[in-house]
């Protein structure tokens, strides 16, 4: 099952390096970065960045899994960590960056 097929879990658990590094190829562009796993999306204007943190935000509250967003003219920086998993990275935080991908990508073909 791909990530962006799965749901987002309450209580999720901190994972286990050798997971982080398997999954990771499956988020194209995020890297991890101490605790978190974090990506810089591009956009031509301040327009398109608003519109991606709008169609973001409503995949966030239905997944019930909130990063950290800084915005910025044109990109935006998502963080995730999982408060669960004792503020480090569960498979939570790589089923939203899939998602945030898809959503991203969504916009670049249009």
């Amino acid at each position: 099952m791909s990530l962006t097929d799965k749901r987002c879990a309450h209580g999720a658990q901190a994972l286990e390096q050798a997971a982080i590094d398997a999954l990771l190829p499956q988020v194209p562009g995020w890297a991890v970065q101490g605790n978190q796993l974090v990506r810089s999306f591009e956009f031509n204007d301040y327009h398109q960045t608003i519109e991606f943190v709008n169609a973001l935000a409503w995949m966030i509250h239905a997944q019930d899994h909130h990063p950290e967003l800084t915005v910025r003219y044109r990109h935006c920086i998502v963080a995730y960590s999982t408060h669960t998993a004792g503020n480090n990275i569960s498979e939570n935080d790589f089923i939203c960056a899939a998602r945030a991908n898809r959503i991203y990508d969504e916009r670049a073909t249009a």
